[in-house]
């Protein structure tokens, strides 16, 4: 068995990095005690006849108890302050903002696009949970296709102590494929999805059918993309818990990191190390489908200047993603005015949208002591689903917020790049992640998810329509996981779903 400080060596021999830029190779926040107490907390539980202490509160004292709606994932934390409460309603203001073209007499909203995929933040994290691919009759706005090509010598990616992060966009529509416009200008173009069956039997016999996505571009209004371009799909991932996740200490991250796999189990994981944009040294990446940025505030400027086309001190691009090539695009107004800013959503903005997106509560488990739901924590530790679904962390006695601090917290999720396998590869490098790896998502909250989103669509793209096709995605270092899934009996199977649905 491995312990916490050797797996950490591991990891950063193999990534060849200093751990100088988060820290010490330890936790430096707690005393010994704290670091024993740490360890016992977060230990995986082997007991499955009740439930564990806490259990149930899955964000610590920030835990939401709201009756459970539409707006489960729309709450503040519990243990907010009366004045942080106002902050966050601010922040919501400007989270649900809709965005204008230039110029305009609401001076203040106005700097949209050119090209954009979306009009605010709340359209695609619609009530602040999980996107999904387009419905018959619907748009995607709340998905859209990565972009990028391999680097050659226009290599415009950042580097730093030996990490090279981030990707280089197509020449023509850049990282991203904008399907909107502002008036007088043409959006790049449109996403096409096409799903081929794929049949799946399972242990006892049951066939479940698959649906497998080819994606494709159409309708091009700035000529061809380059023949090298690689496409990802992307989904809006949900908003809850994220400010506990920025607050793990990178050190228990690091201590489930085993990239070698030197354990033999086959399960490796290893953290996408990313280039924060505001300190200027090298993070560990924990946000993005595949871990690409290191806080919540770099995440907020690149989705603000990608996805709606808005510039910020951080991403200070006023014509969002349009580039060199898109002549049309670059000759359009734009929403900066020296008055408010140098950038369409200065600082204070920034500032208010990003304590949102920290402050956004995770609902109460439900159901954590009924028989069925324990029966399938067994079945879901037996199937080997939480050696990546890590159940359990505590946050750092440090974090700038109380609010965060010395938090048990159950996000289920080691936050670490996985192969996946071919059936889930989009073939796309990001950063250290190749086309195969992707961050584990956090599960908390996912039982709500045909409660507040209104579909059950999973994974990076919404491919799997339920839970039982995600699982049964799963490949490569899941494969072992998702084979103990297949060969349950449906009784045991119905009980790790239900589990699930707790959570």
């Amino acid at each position: 068995m491995k312990t916490r400080l050797t797996l950490v060596l591991v990891a950063l021999l193999a990534t060849g990095l200093a751990f100088a830029q988060e820290g010490t190779n330890v936790r430096t926040d707690l005393t010994p005690e704290d670091l024993a107490r740490v360890a016992r907390v977060t230990a995986p539980t082997t007991d499955f006849s009740k439930p564990e202490a806490s259990e149930n509160l899955q964000a610590g004292k920030g835990t939401t108890k709201f009756t459970v709606n539409a707006d489960s994932f729309s709450h503040f934390m519990a243990n907010l302050s009366f004045e942080q409460e106002e902050t966050f309603k601010l922040g919501n203001a400007l989270f649900r903002k809709i965005w204008v073209s230039s110029p305009s007499s609401t001076q203040a909203s106005d700097g949209l696009g050119p090209l954009f995929n979306a009009r605010g933040c709340q359209s695609c994290h619609i009530k602040d949970g999980r996107g999904h691919p387009p419905f018959i009759g619907n748009d995607g706005v709340s998905m859209f296709l990565r972009l990028s090509v391999p680097p050659g010598e226009n290599d415009t990616r950042l580097a730093m102590d030996g990490v090279i992060a981030g990707e280089v966009g197509d020449p023509t529509y850049g990282t991203q494929l904008q399907d909107f416009a502002v008036p007088g200008l043409k959006a790049e173009g449109r996403m096409v999805i096409d799903y081929t069956d794929l049949p799946v039997t399972l242990g006892d016999g049951t066939v479940v059918t698959l649906q497998n996505p080819h994606y494709s571009v159409a309708d091009l209004n700035y000529g061809p993309m380059s023949p090298d371009v690689m496409i990802s799909p992307r989904v809006a991932p949900p908003m809850i818990g994220l400010g506990l996740v920025e607050q793990i200490p990178a050190a228990d991250i690091l201590a489930h990191a085993d990239p070698e796999d030197l354990d033999g189990d086959g399960i490796s994981g290893k953290a996408n190390w990313t280039i924060d944009p505001v300190s200027k040294t090298v993070m560990i990446g924990r946000f993005g489908w595949k871990a690409g940025m290191p806080t919540i505030r770099s995440q907020s400027a690149a989705a603000f200047a990608g996805d709606i086309g808005i510039s910020t001190p951080i991403d200070n691009l006023p014509h969002g993603d349009c580039t060199e090539l898109q002549t049309e695009c670059l000759a359009m107004p734009t929403g900066v005015q020296a008055r408010l800013g140098d950038s369409e959503a200065p600082d204070p903005v920034m500032d208010l949208v990003t304590f949102y997106s920290q402050t956004l509560g995770v609902p109460e488990r439900r159901n954590a002591g009924d028989a069925a739901v324990l029966r399938g924590k067994a079945a879901f530790y037996g199937a080997g689903c939480a050696a990546c679904h890590m159940p359990k962390f505590v946050t750092s006695r440090d974090a700038p917020e109380k609010i965060h601090q010395f938090q048990l917290i159950w996000p289920y999720s080691d936050f670490l790049l996985h192969d996946m396998g071919e059936g889930l590869a989009d073939n796309r490098p990001e950063g250290q992640a190749d086309g195969s790896e992707w961050r584990t998502p956090p599960l908390w909250g996912i039982g709500l998810t045909q409660t507040v989103s209104a579909h059950t669509q999973f994974l990076h793209d919404g491919r799997a329509r339920n839970l039982t096709e995600a699982i049964l995605w799963h490949g490569g270092e899941g494969q072992k996981a998702r084979d103990a899934f297949a060969d349950l009996p449906k009784s045991t199977r119905d009980d790790l779903l239900a589990f699930l649905e707790s959570l």
